[in-house]
């Protein structure tokens, strides 16, 4: 099979595994209430630890997909988890997907497809240096200092944040991957190393602040993941691993229209309330509310149905 298609095909399963993971997290989050000692009490939820699976398994394909197509055609692809998560949210909520619904799919469809035609490009083969990705990891590491701070809006901050951390951690994996697979060098060279344990703490902190990010609703929070993770993802790819876009000057507008129309139906994704089945919790896993932690408990007893929020925070 083409590279190109295969990269492709990866990123859509991906897309799907992350849009199914995304839900499962949103329903856990919109039953936490603000106090208590919740991440102990998520570790002992079997519902969270599938979430986490679906995260995994989605995040495996998408390593593999990078080792065979550029990020400015990986990461765009990643805006279909969230035309993913609409059928699906209508599923779990018992109606039928609405015109509005249909119109934001079609809209980011239509953008991506854009976006394919300039992004298409060889197989990467070029890599960051320790130099390069160390900064790149300073620098995201500033930018989700700053936008965890208290303060308003702290699930679109939180949002933002995951998505910059996802991003980053996809073109630091695209360096290990090809790294690790390249017969020139040893697989486990110390670039390989340094920046593999840069991937799985930018992955884990991504995991975590989305988590805390879907306490208020899916949509918004995850049309912000979904835009940030390629506008970073690309930026590094352009920027330090020398990918270019298809087509010249035609095709520098060609992805910008794209993006725009592509964001624009993501936006209008948002705009639909939805409501979730209601989230049930175990008693038998509960635990004591009176140390601190964040994020918080959830209630051992049936907690009411649970928003699934797709509009704008």
């Amino acid at each position: 099979m083409n590279a190109t298609l295969l990269a492709v095909a990866l990123s859509l399963v991906s897309a799907a595994a992350y849009a199914s993971a995304a839900v499962a997290q949103e329903r856990l989050a919109a039953g936490i209430p603000g106090t208590g000692n919740g991440f102990l009490r998520l570790l002992g939820s079997g519902a969270w630890w599938s979430s986490v699976g679906l995260n995994a398994a989605a995040a495996l394909l998408h390593v593999v997909a990078l080792k065979y197509g550029p990020l400015t055609l990986v990461q765009p692809l990643g805006a279909l988890t969230l035309v993913a998560a609409v059928p699906l949210g209508a599923r779990l909520a018992g109606r039928r997907v609405t015109a509005l619904e249909w119109r934001g799919t079609g809209l980011t469809l239509i953008g991506l497809g854009a976006l394919l035609l300039t992004a298409t490009g060889p197989a990467p083969d070029d890599t960051l240096t320790l130099p390069e990705a160390l900064a790149v990891a300073g620098l995201t590491v500033t930018v989700i200092g700053v936008l965890s701070r208290p303060g308003t809006r702290p699930g679109l901050r939180h949002a933002t944040a995951s998505g910059f951390a996802s991003g980053v951690a996809s073109a630091l994996t695209q360096t290990v991957t090809v790294a690790a697979t390249d017969r020139s060098g040893p697989p486990l060279s110390p670039q390989v190393i340094v920046v593999a344990l840069l991937v799985a703490a930018f992955a884990v902190g991504g995991l975590f602040l989305s988590q805390t990010a879907y306490r208020g609703g899916l949509g918004a929070p995850l049309a912000v993941v979904t835009l940030a993770n390629p506008v970073a993802a690309a930026a590094i790819g352009l920027a330090l691993l020398g990918e270019r876009l298809q087509g010249g000057v035609a095709g520098l507008f060609l992805a910008a229209g794209g993006a725009a129309v592509a964001a624009y139906g993501v936006v209008v994704l948002t705009r639909s309330p939805r409501d979730a089945a209601p989230v049930r919790v175990s008693a038998s896993a509960a635990t004591p509310d009176s140390a601190p932690g964040y994020p918080p408990s959830v209630p051992a007893q049936t907690e009411p149905a649970a928003s699934l929020h797709l509009s704008r925070h």
